[in-house]
């Protein structure tokens, strides 16, 4: 396997990053978004957003440079894809917010 993306013991920022936005784009469309109704299977790409944003943060370095600054961004943004996904699966079954 030349390419770290496929090797799952290597560190890598595409697999994590794509792994999450597939995730926030299979959660929008498990949930029916816009007339969001309660799934289950929300869960799914929940628990994968998860695992990228792991894959992500493995790829941080002890030392400081643009680099880590990159990854500190990408991180930011896997928390907001992960905010997002979490609202998708819990909104439906609070039903004291409607």
């Amino acid at each position: 396997m030349p390419y770290a993306v496929f090797n799952l013991r290597a560190r890598s920022l595409v697999r994590g990053t794509v792994l999450v936005l597939a995730s926030l784009l299979a959660a929008f469309l498990l949930s029916g978004f816009p007339r969001v109704h309660p799934a289950w299977t929300v869960g799914f790409p929940a628990f994968a957003a998860l695992w990228g944003t792991y894959e992500t943060i493995r790829c941080l370095r002890l030392k400081w440079s643009f680099y880590h600054g990159g990854v500190l961004l990408l991180l930011y943004m896997d928390i907001m894809a992960l905010a997002m996904i979490f609202f998708l699966l819990l909104y439906p079954y609070a039903g004291w917010l409607q």
